[in-house]
């Protein structure tokens, strides 16, 4: 297997203590990442810019602003005012928190909006979480904002969620895209779904706008959260989350859409889809942050499962689908169970998951949580169990059971066809939030909505 990378990476060290990387024909040492910033990082023959690279002192306080430079938007025009369309953005790196209590440096976007804000009071603020995107750096959210479309004979990455942050902006919202941890910032993996570090650098990315000199934003500015999958369960996690890490910032709405609560469930709705290196990266995450992960992991993959797990570090969804998609978790294992089956017979990993879920703490503000009938990648009645909790506890919840047709099973199109005919629904129930409009919990209804 070739060697993507132009450095080594200092993570995937402790991917399964080695033994991954060694049997996947990687050399990788413990170097530390560059502390001075200057050298690229070449991911899938991608180079990913020095900014991504994170110094080796990090700020004290969460959210502090660690660099900042202009990002040249992908798809912008000029505006008859002079200003561009959309808007100005902001590449950002900033100080964060992740799930084992240490510093992270995560990097992201932040976007002044062209249109003026028609509401009431100062322009508000809407973090966006994105939707799964990948492992490698170069699926970094970030970089899908400069980049849209980024194909080569070794990568592809399409940032869908792009449309949501200009629908946003077009309503004259300010925005601020997330990387979450370790998407872009070249030290380490990114963790994916650790509902901790995405919670974390959700609510981490509203400071560090609000600390961006020369933006519109005020003390008053309202501040709401948008995700859908990935992105989903980080905006659930992080309204669940903001009393006790973030009581600074007062949140006036939350969409999660196809929020992944229940790690079990999703765990076996990816496992033989389309989408089967979600698995991958899930895994690879939770070895870095899980000590305990390492030895299990190493004693239940085989050859083609830590190539697979090893591969998949770098990569982003488009390849991903083409290189492992339908493969069954059962071809990576030494024993032939399923990763599901062998998490369940393990306490140690069932406790993992266990602390992964969404659900046992009331969330702050309404939360809109939205989910296809027929998703089966992001299972539907692990979500809808996500708002049935949420709303035994008390939280202000509005539940919306998307009815689509079947449109295929196990291909992403019943999960992806959510996220694109409810955006427009989401985009106005979040934006009626930032105005000031109430919202009326229909826990009520949930036993007449599937």
């Amino acid at each position: 297997m070739s060697r993507y990378r132009s450095r080594p990476r200092p993570t995937l060290n402790r991917l399964t203590a080695a033994a991954i990387a060694t049997a996947a024909g990687i050399c990788i040492t413990a170097t530390p990442a560059d502390a001075t910033g200057t050298e690229p990082v070449v991911s899938r023959g991608v180079t990913i810019p020095a900014f991504y690279n994170p110094p080796a002192q990090l700020p004290a306080a969460n959210g502090t602003l660690i660099r900042q430079e202009p990002l040249p938007l992908g798809l912008s025009l000029p505006g008859l005012d002079g200003r561009p369309l959309p808007g100005t953005a902001t590449r950002l790196m900033y100080k964060s928190t992740d799930s084992s209590g240490q510093a992270v440096a995560v990097t992201g976007t932040y976007i002044e909006p062209s249109a003026q804000w028609k509401g009431d009071g100062p322009r508000p603020l809407v973090a966006v979480a994105s939707g799964t995107m990948g492992q490698g750096d170069q699926c970094a959210p970030s970089y899908a904002l400069e980049h849209p479309l980024t194909v080569s004979g070794e990568t592809l990455s399409v940032g869908y969620d792009n449309l949501a942050v200009y629908r946003l902006l077009a309503a004259g919202v300010a925005v601020v895209v997330t990387d979450y941890a370790g998407l872009g910032a070249t030290d380490r993996l990114h963790t994916y779904v650790n509902r901790l570090d995405e919670g974390h650098a959700v609510l981490d990315a509203v400071r560090a706008a609000r600390a961006l000199p020369g933006t519109s934003l005020t003390s008053g500015s309202g501040i709401g959260l948008y995700g859908y999958s990935e992105g989903g369960g980080a905006t659930a996690a992080a309204a669940e989350l903001q009393p006790t890490y973030a009581p600074d910032v007062h949140l006036a709405g939350t969409y999660a859409g196809a929020p992944p609560a229940d790690l079990t469930a999703v765990m076996k709705g990816i496992d033989g889809s389309a989408l089967v290196s979600a698995l991958g990266w899930a895994i690879n995450g939770f070895v870095q942050s899980y000590p305990e992960m390492r030895s299990l992991a190493a004693a239940n993959l085989n050859d083609a499962g830590r190539k697979a797990l090893a591969d998949a570090s770098t990569m982003c969804v488009g390849e991903s689908v083409v290189r492992y998609g339908f493969t069954r978790s059962t071809a990576w294992t030494t024993s032939g169970k399923s990763v599901a089956e062998i998490i369940a017979a393990e306490p140690r990993a069932q406790a993992v998951l266990d602390d992964q879920r969404i659900g046992t703490l009331k969330p702050v503000g309404p939360v809109r949580v939205a989910t296809g009938v027929q998703d089966d990648i992001v299972p539907h009645a692990q979500a809808r169990q996500l708002a049935l909790d949420w709303c035994r506890k008390g939280g202000n919840i509005t539940y919306d059971a998307i009815e689509l047709p079947n449109l295929g099973d196990r291909i992403l199109t019943n999960h992806l066809a959510p996220l694109l005919t409810d955006q427009g629904t989401a985009i106005s129930w979040l934006t009626d939030r930032l105005e000031g409009e109430p919202a009326t919990s229909n826990c009520w209804t949930m036993p007449f909505q599937r």
